[in-house]
């Protein structure tokens, strides 16, 4: 009998190495690499050489048109609008969040409302009955009789469980603890995932049923587990936020039935997450005017959001200044920090700076880089800015004020609030602004009182 080989594949990023290293070079993580077993005998390419049948094309158009499928209704409005109008049954996707961030929690209430009409399935790999039932309760969905739970790890069973459409809606709690029987591997390693994906989303497409996978994540937040994972789902669902509290905000990063642009903010409480109706008036509610403090008009998704931007600067007692951003990107605000030293007057060579986005958003928008100028000289000069003032636009390295998206709805939820002043790019002076900055120095001098 040949003698059984093995393999080692990172469960980071995939890669296989014939023998066990402490590191992987693709990746370069470490302790990631895992022992699997390579099956002997033919190769793959010489029985595919021999076998398979002529198939069979057609054209485009003589496809025959299917009735277009109803959606599944979640019961929260803008999760249906994240979705693209609810889920599609036959589709399968994949919510991938933080420890503790909530995403167990929004899937039991929308199985729960699903299961008003429809029979749903949830499927736990990590808690008991009992740990689901105490949830259930608190959440007020024990009382469906139409929502089903069964607590298994096996994938061929979860299929089985699938094709045999009794559910119009599964819940998959989570990927990685899946394993399949002919897999000689851990649960959460990269065949294992793989495989089990595979073979819930034949399941899925086969039977019609809309199956929904929770997925880890790293440390470094991307979603755990082999990348083609996210290209065999048909959306991948991203629940960010802060654990400990302030707003969570549910988006879509690949979506293959609607957009990716449109994003859902949810605040949780002991009853459950509750989409926050005008988050720009929560997020200021306890804002004072003082230096320092700039209220931003950005975006999330397709939705307008004021936010405040506090900035505190004080001089460093050691020689390195230090700088600290919650909520901004770092690399972003040292860029920002030379900007402001090379074309305005301020000396921050010897100042420690701190940048806090109030409500635990993280900011990516570039229309934040004006705001985060005007409220670091705010804070340096001690000065402040007019009451009812908004800021936004980006700002480049030559001290200048660009354009950004969407301008006129930022400025029509700054005048919905009751912000009479707004400052941003002379370029999309039409689109709302009152007040209009070219460059830095120009929004400094003029509006810094």
């Amino acid at each position: 009998m040949a003698k059984a080989k093995h393999k080692f594949v990172c469960n980071n990023c995939g890669a296989q190495y014939p023998k066990w290293t402490g590191k992987c070079d693709n990746c370069g993580e470490w302790n990631t690499l895992a022992e699997e077993l390579v099956e002997t005998g033919a190769s793959a390419v010489a029985k595919s050489h021999s076998s398979g049948t002529v198939l069979r094309p057609q054209t485009i158009g003589s496809i025959a048109d299917e009735q277009r499928l109803a959606r599944l209704d979640t019961g929260i409005a803008d999760v249906n609008e994240v979705l693209g109008g609810g889920i599609l049954p036959g589709g399968v996707m994949l919510l991938a969040g933080q420890p503790g961030i909530g995403k167990s929690t929004v899937l039991l209430q929308i199985a729960a409302y699903v299961a008003r009409s429809k029979p749903v399935l949830y499927v736990s790999g990590e808690e008991s009955a009992h740990q689901v039932k105490l949830r259930a309760q608190r959440l007020g969905a024990h009382t469906q009789d139409q929502l089903s739970f069964v607590a298994s790890t096996s994938a061929d069973d979860i299929a089985a469980t699938i094709r045999s459409d009794a559910h119009s809606l599964v819940i998959i709690d989570s990927i990685q603890t899946l394993s399949l029987a002919e897999v000689a591997s851990a649960p959460g390693s990269v065949s294992q995932i793989t495989n089990s994906s595979n073979v819930i989303l034949r399941a899925a497409k086969a039977s019609g049923a809309a199956v929904v996978l929770v997925g880890h994540v790293t440390k470094e937040g991307s979603i755990a587990g082999p990348k083609v994972l996210e290209h065999l789902v048909d959306v991948v669902l991203q629940f960010e936020g802060d654990r400990y509290g302030g707003f969570k905000i549910l988006r879509a990063a690949k979506n293959r039935f609607g957009s990716t642009s449109e994003a859902a903010i949810f605040d949780m409480d002991e009853t459950g997450l509750h989409i926050v109706e005008n988050p720009s008036a929560a997020l200021l509610a306890e804002r004072q005017n003082s230096d320092g403090s700039v209220v931003l008009a950005t975006m999330e998704g397709n939705r307008p959001l004021l936010v405040e931007i506090q900035a505190l600067v004080n001089p460093t007692n050691f020689g390195y200044p230090k700088r600290t951003a919650s909520g901004f990107d770092l690399n972003r605000l040292n860029v920002i920090i030379a900007v402001l030293e090379r074309r305005t007057k301020l000396n921050l060579s010897d100042k420690d700076i701190y940048i806090n986005v109030v409500g635990g958003l993280k900011l990516s928008d570039p229309a934040a880089d004006l705001a985060i100028c005007m409220a670091i000289a705010s804070a340096a000069a001690q000065r402040k800015l007019e009451e009812h003032t908004v800021v936004f636009g980006e700002v480049g390295l030559g001290g200048e004020i660009r354009s950004v998206m969407s301008a006129a709805r930022r400025s029509a939820e700054a005048k919905k609030l009751g912000f009479t002043n707004i400052i941003g790019p002379k370029s999309s002076a039409k689109a709302g602004i009152t007040t209009s900055v070219a460059t830095l120095r120009q929004a400094l001098i003029d509006y810094l009182k």
